[in-house]
């Protein structure tokens, strides 16, 4: 194992962890644990094409995530611990170009030279449902956490998912701390979702509490899945979400799939949060390639409502930039995609989409607000040889509108990554 700081810390709570487990129970404990070691390393370009006082976002850095997840003890509950040590180095940040969201940086404040967290889960297994306690990083319809720059974002609370019925999947947390993406610590939680339309009361998000989510997904028949999911953020807003997915096979290496999403946002406490959110996107898969169309439409008082700083809403047209989720906003989306292992060259992927979005109220006396990205996606993963499993990937976008000063950009990232197996 790499001796850096954040890989002995790791090592040494888990360790701790292991010794505190009686040792006739710790056999799968230690048989089963796994632990990787992901080198990341991140190039952030944003060009500001307007006069918004910065014209330039330009940061750098490396990032080492270090993941750890124990098996369980024996016996009808079993006992484990996970750990995740993360560790970001500055490679390049300046005053003028910083707050990338890369690292913990701003425009006028430059970048520290290197920043680390350390998150531990305790967690026990009944059957197949599993209760996680500490460091959390969930991906669902009521809150996703973000892993779109050098680091993901975490954050402190409680979790269970439940698998006891072949084909239903029932999730329930409480969360009431997130370590961002740019950030060291762990801070009370914020409210990160669009703004209230043009002549509305402006949202009340200045007594934000904790974050409660149940639901769930159940496999109705081989190719249909629905999904629900309630979420409270407590003094903000209350939203229910539903989500339905169809796969149709067509024939030899052909299919039609059908994603509908539906949520409605309404106030909690003082706040007047009015959304409903309807979203629907269709893919037709002919051997490597694959063809979207994509619809996404907002109403009432307010834009989509969702946990801050950056979770990743769930939206159809929540893309590289722009979620496209402003009150009364409507936008659609054209996407294409090709695997080139289906021409004999595995691990080279190739994405290009576009969203464009409008209807948006801009106040008394101004035009129609309108804003539309265009992105790329080129991947490839090293399949043999040295360089196996490293991979990198370039991603474009640019974004013109006139919604607020920052919407005219060209952007470029640049990831490599890879990761080395520990246990």
């Amino acid at each position: 194992m790499l001796k850096t700081p954040i890989a002995r810390g790791v090592a040494l709570a888990t360790l701790g962890a292991t010794l505190a487990i009686p040792t006739m129970a710790q056999a799968a404990f230690i048989e089963d644990t796994k632990a990787g070691l992901e080198l990341r390393n991140f190039y952030f370009n944003r060009d500001i094409r307007e006069d918004s006082g910065q014209s330039k976002l330009e940061e750098w850095g490396q990032g080492f995530l270090l993941r750890v997840e124990s098996g369980y003890t024996e016996g009808t509950v079993g006992f484990g611990v996970d750990a995740l040590g993360l560790q970001g180095v500055k490679l390049y940040s300046s005053e003028d170009t910083a707050g990338t969201g890369l690292m913990p940086s701003a425009y006028n404040n430059e970048a520290p030279d290197d920043w680390s967290s350390l998150g531990l889960t305790a967690k026990a297994k009944v059957s197949k449902s599993i209760l996680k306690v500490g460091t959390l990083q969930p991906k669902n319809m009521a809150i996703s956490s973000s892993d779109s720059r050098l680091l993901p974002q975490t954050f402190q609370g409680a979790q269970i998912v439940s698998n006891e019925i072949d084909g239903l999947t029932l999730d329930a947390g409480y969360l009431n701390r997130a370590n961002h993406r740019n950030s060291t610590n762990n801070e009370p939680l914020a409210y990160g979702g669009k703004a209230a339309a043009a002549g509305e009361a402006a949202i009340d998000a200045t007594d934000v509490d904790d974050f409660v989510f149940a639901g769930g997904s159940y496999k109705l028949t081989n190719d249909l899945t629905a999904a629900y999911y309630y979420s409270n953020l407590e003094e903000v807003y209350k939203q229910h979400s539903t989500n339905l997915v169809h796969v149709l096979p067509l024939g030899d290496k052909q299919s039609l799939k059908t994603d509908l999403r539906y949520s409605r946002s309404s106030e909690d406490g003082s706040s007047n949060v009015d959304n409903r959110a309807l979203g629907a996107m269709v893919t037709y898969s002919l051997s490597g390639h694959s063809f979207g169309l994509g619809y996404q439409k907002m109403s009432g008082d307010t834009g989509f409502a969702y946990v801050g700083e950056f979770t990743d809403p769930f939206l159809v047209n929540y893309v590289q930039i722009n979620d496209f989720a402003m009150a009364d906003m409507k936008s659609w989306q054209a996407r294409y995609d090709f695997n080139f292992a289906a021409v004999g060259i595995p691990g080279l992927t190739f994405m290009t989409r576009y969203v464009t979005g409008d209807n948006v109220d801009r106040g008394a006396g101004l035009s129609e607000g309108k804003i539309w990205e265009r992105d790329m996606d080129i991947g490839y993963t090293f399949q043999e040889g040295t360089l196996k499993n490293l991979n990198v990937k370039w991603r474009n976008a640019t974004s013109r509108g006139n919604l607020v000063r920052t919407n005219d950009l060209d952007e470029n990232r640049l990831i490599v990554s890879y990761t080395i197996p520990l246990m």
